[in-house]
């Protein structure tokens, strides 16, 4: 499956080639791979930020504990959630459907009012993570497209997001950095693409126990039906056996 293989090659790249660049086409690829990610309600409350200012990259380095594939990486994505959804949001999304989908936007109306009151009963810190889930799915498919298109590339959280928010003077763009992942290609010196990977296998093992235990169920009513000539329980409660044990029972078999 090639989907098994993508995961077996890619890999939390340490070092980057700062000499080998993503063309402008792979990179476009990869931005419409984050805009077609599904999303809550398919409202997608993030946005993508493509860093390649190298004296900016240099400073949001410092804001990511001095890791260098920040900077050495071809680019820098800062995938940031909303810090508030607002009904604008919710009513630029229902023209929006309405104008590709070719219908009536009232049609639409109870679906929006819907969305209203679901998202507008989240208090402010509920919102925020709710948002912030998003990016989470969005570098999901990030990530495995990347692997397709053999770039490499490394999910980071250890940043410090209140730094990169002043750096990218989001904040005043309704804008919190959540995620952030450089892409680039990896060097011959990165001894960690010769690792083995390192995986739990519990999900395995949880579902073949389960499976396992119902055979063993399945099996075992098996032999006492067998062994006793067990029938159905009937409505009355009364268990019928093999009708040569019942020649004096009053109880007509069906």
């Amino acid at each position: 499956m090639r989907t098994l293989e993508n995961l077996n090659w890619r890999y939390a790249t340490k070092k980057f080639d700062a000499t080998k660049k993503i063309s402008d086409a792979d990179l476009n690829t990869l931005l419409e791979v984050v805009n077609l990610a599904p999303s809550s309600y398919g409202l997608q409350p993030l946005k993508v930020l493509v860093i390649e200012n190298k004296e900016i990259r240099e400073k949001l380095k410092e804001k990511s504990w001095n890791q260098a594939q920040v900077t050495d990486a071809s680019h820098l994505l800062v995938l940031c959630s909303y810090l508030k959804f607002e009904e604008k949001h919710i009513n630029d999304h229902i023209e929006n459907t309405a104008s590709i989908r070719e219908m009536d936007a009232a049609l639409l109306k109870g679906y929006g009012d819907f969305m209203k009151n679901a998202i507008g009963n989240l208090s402010d810190e509920q919102q925020k993570n709710w948002n912030s889930k998003q990016t989470y799915i969005a570098l999901g498919h990030l990530l495995d497209a990347c692997a397709e298109m053999r770039i490499d590339s490394v999910p980071m959280e250890g940043f410090d997001p209140a730094g990169y928010d002043e750096i990218l003077h989001l904040t005043a763009q309704n804008l919190h950095a959540s995620l952030v992942c450089p892409i680039g290609y990896r060097s011959e010196e990165d001894a960690t693409q010769h690792q083995k990977k390192v995986r739990k296998d519990w999900c395995l093992h949880s579902r073949c126990s389960s499976f396992v235990f119902l055979s063993f169920e399945a099996l075992l009513i098996l032999f006492l039906r067998i062994l006793f000539y067990i029938k159905p329980i009937d409505l009355s409660g009364e268990i019928h056996g093999n009708s040569e044990n019942n020649e004096n029972s009053n109880t007509s078999e069906n």
